[in-house]
């Protein structure tokens, strides 16, 4: 960081049941944002895709994330890896759009083609008129960038700088709080794609794991009183609970199920719901303004849910996050008064998640 930029910190309180949140330059600064591109979304396992929406060999998904170009594509051993996607020629963006690609990624400039292990197998005339393999230029030295790649159960994360810990070891906190689920029998059921939406990415998480707002934003999509709430802030890992009274099983107009919503740093969110339900949230840092955010409905276990209920609980999730949208494109637009430039408050109750993750924002930023 240039030596003319100040450094963005949390305020200090003057008493313990005061705090500040994260002051609006982190919400909206380019600085800021490409520090954080750099260190918050690089240093650890960034979540981006699904295992699902690859059926075939050679399927190929480009994706835009943390500022960089990325391509993940299903191989000829039907592993799923992560490239960056740039041709090693010119570093042209190679795959433009969601498609099967078949045996060979060819770039479109120069034809310079790659098999699906991310091998350079053909760069036409490089040495002259048909001269495709001069005297010293070694194939092997120039294959597309790997990008390191974990799989969890139907979930793709990649560690874009190599310097994470394994991921068994970084997801623990997570891990633990799901002992009693065994994702071995997660099905897939639907997709609420959202598309972009005018807010930072932050907001998104800070939003999910606080039970702050529910009973005022989601008045008449749940019913889950913040008196049965709780919190919950373990390292990596937090988010908070809802125990209710009576279980709504059959998913009917308004969600009243026991609930956990759980997010692990920086991107990855996950929610289960009594007794069958997990959601998994896929939200995509495009720019300080901007994000992308896509929900997977799943079961669990042998319950089967009849077509009827999936048409139901898709429509319960759509309404409820176009709720949390409309409040986190006001978040990001209140970012730009002055009024916003310490932070604002957090609950030192309710919002110690919150606290927990923007603290991890600045840890991050100011390695």
């Amino acid at each position: 960081m240039p030596a003319n930029k100040k450094k963005i910190r949390i305020k200090s309180p003057k008493n313990k049941n005061t705090i500040f949140g994260l002051p609006a330059k982190s919400y909206t600064d380019i600085d800021f944002w490409e520090k954080e591109c750099d260190t918050v979304l690089s240093n650890g396992w960034l979540f981006v895709g699904f295992v699902h929406e690859f059926n075939k060999v050679g399927d190929a998904q480009p994706i835009f994330i943390a500022g960089k170009p990325i391509l993940l594509i299903k191989n000829e051993n039907s592993e799923i890896t992560a490239f960056h996607n740039v041709c090693s020629h010119r570093c042209l963006k190679l795959v433009n759009e969601k498609k099967n690609i078949g045996k060979l990624i060819r770039c479109p400039y120069h034809s310079w083609s790659y098999d699906l292990q991310g091998n350079l197998k053909a760069a036409p005339h490089i040495g002259g008129t048909n001269n495709h393999k001069p005297k010293g230029f070694n194939f092997k030295e120039h294959g597309l960038k790997q990008i390191r790649i974990h799989i969890w159960h139907d979930w793709i994360f990649i560690n874009l700088n190599g310097k994470a810990k394994k991921f068994k070891e970084y997801a623990k906190p997570l891990f633990s709080k799901f002992k009693d689920l065994d994702f071995n029998k997660l099905k897939y059921t639907a997709t609420l794609d959202f598309g972009k939406i005018n807010t930072n990415w932050k907001f998104l998480i800070e939003n999910f794991i606080e039970p702050y707002h529910v009973q005022f934003v989601h008045k008449t999509t749940t019913n889950q009183p913040l008196r049965d709430h709780y919190t919950i802030v373990d390292g990596v890992c937090y988010g908070s609970g809802v125990d209710v009274k009576e279980e709504d099983s059959k998913n009917s107009k308004a969600l009243s199920v026991s609930s956990k919503y759980l997010s692990l740093f920086p991107n990855f969110i996950i929610g289960t719901y009594y007794p069958n339900q997990v959601g998994v949230y896929l939200n995509v840092p495009i720019n300080p303004n901007t994000s992308s955010q896509k929900r997977i409905i799943y079961t669990i276990g042998d319950k089967e849910m009849p077509k009827e209920e999936i048409d139901i609980t898709k429509k319960i999730w759509w309404n409820v996050h176009k709720e949390d949208h409309e409040i986190c494109e006001r978040l990001q637009e209140g970012r730009s008064s002055p009024a916003s430039n310490e932070g604002g408050l957090l609950s030192p109750y309710w919002e110690d998640g919150v606290k927990a993750f923007q603290k991890l924002i600045i840890q991050e930023t100011k390695s």
